[in-house]
């Protein structure tokens, strides 16, 4: 009976082992596609950061002093142009993304970066500044102490720099003036587009959103979009439903793919890659010359001259090549096994795939970086 029993838990726990298996590489609709109408908008704006200590913009940046004369004059303020000094005042652009569904009021981050000669804005204050979209339209606007994660200092003969100094983030330094017209949930149909298109990921979307509320809600348009109903239940629910559908779960299909990066020797290889039978062979050629000189000197009393006369020596050394011949269909461990075998660095197996893709017998895509 406790055998029977210890056999029962085994066959339990391979069952749950192979759901987790199954279920590892699911991912939700939410990671995959994105809601048409539901995005980000860009905004930017031009600026003055005040309050540096000796370290923003010199009198050659003409703009700075142009901007900072303007906005004196606007506070009732009449200077001279040619006696400001503005060595702790740096001109910035500040750039912001406003979130969808946005209203008026709320706090977005800014991002503020140099656009003349400051050496460092840390300690900076980020004057009102108005954040403009695409359309010339006012959506926010910035203000606020700027956070530099860097510094800078040092004299004529050295310097000590960490990150950039000239650029830096105001968390939640603009209030939202202006919403984006969109009114969610007037359409009775609801676009999804895929951020990596595929015609079998958006198959098997479609599938899943059909079979959770089963009904045909839901037909894929092409390979990057689909195309989803909102049923008359939830006509009054379009939240729920589409919380609902971006919580179910699929499986999606990727391209076999390598990446490799020859200034780094960086490479990233898919699981789906797999190649014919080919047979490798490597093997390192290394060629040293080096040249020394060497002093003649003739007898005495033989009425000779010294000279200088310069010797060559050149040595070729070659290491022992290996052929390593791999199968068809191998696994990408099976590539990456056989090739560090022959010893090959990442910089000879970005050679190597270049060389096999080449000889048409790598089934999958070689990016180059």
């Amino acid at each position: 009976m406790k055998m029977l029993q210890n056999k029962v838990i085994i066959l339990l726990l391979l069952l749950w082992a192979v759901v987790l298996l199954s279920t590892a590489e699911a991912s939700r609709i939410k990671e995959l596609a994105q809601l048409e109408g539901v995005r980000s908008n860009q905004l930017i704006g031009y600026g003055l950061v005040v309050g540096l200590n000796g370290t923003g913009d010199s009198i050659k940046t003409r703009f700075t002093t142009q901007s900072l004369v303007n906005m004196m004059e606007r506070l009732g303020v009449i200077v001279d142009p040619n006696r400001v000094k503005v060595a702790n005042v740096a001109a910035v652009v500040v750039t912001a993304a406003l979130p969808p569904f946005s209203r008026a009021g709320s706090a977005i981050d800014v991002s503020v970066s140099s656009i003349g000669d400051a050496d460092n804005l840390a300690g900076g204050t980020l004057l009102m500044t108005p954040l403009k979209a695409a359309d010339g339209k006012i959506y926010a606007v910035a203000q606020g102490s700027l956070v530099v994660g860097s510094l800078a200092f040092g004299g004529k003969a050295a310097k000590v720099q960490k990150n950039h100094p000239t650029a830096g983030r105001i968390p939640d330094g603009a209030l939202v003036e202006r919403e984006v017209p969109f009114v969610f949930g007037q359409d009775r149909e609801l676009n999804y587009r895929l951020k990596n298109s595929d015609f079998t990921t958006v198959s098997r979307m479609s599938a899943a959103v059909n079979k959770h509320f089963g009904s045909q809600l839901a037909r894929s348009l092409d390979a990057g979009q689909m195309q989803v109903r909102v049923p008359d239940n939830y006509r009054d629910r379009v939240v729920e439903f589409v919380s609902q559908l971006e919580r179910l779960t699929l499986t999606p299909d990727s391209l076999a793919r390598i990446v490799v990066n020859e200034k780094t020797g960086t490479i990233v290889m898919g699981e789906k890659v797999r190649i014919s039978t080919v047979a490798v062979s490597h093997g390192n050629l290394s060629l040293v010359i080096s040249e020394q000189a060497s002093v003649s000197q003739p007898n005495p009393l033989s009425g000779g001259q010294t000279v200088v006369v310069p010797e060559t020596q050149l040595d070729v050394a070659e290491d022992r090549s290996e052929l390593v011949v791999l199968e068809q269909g191998v696994s990408i461990g099976d590539v990456a096994a056989a090739l560090n075998a022959i010893g090959a660095t990442p910089r000879d197996l970005i050679a190597i795939f270049q060389a096999i893709k080449a000889a048409g017998a790598l089934y999958a895509d070689l990016v180059v970086l």
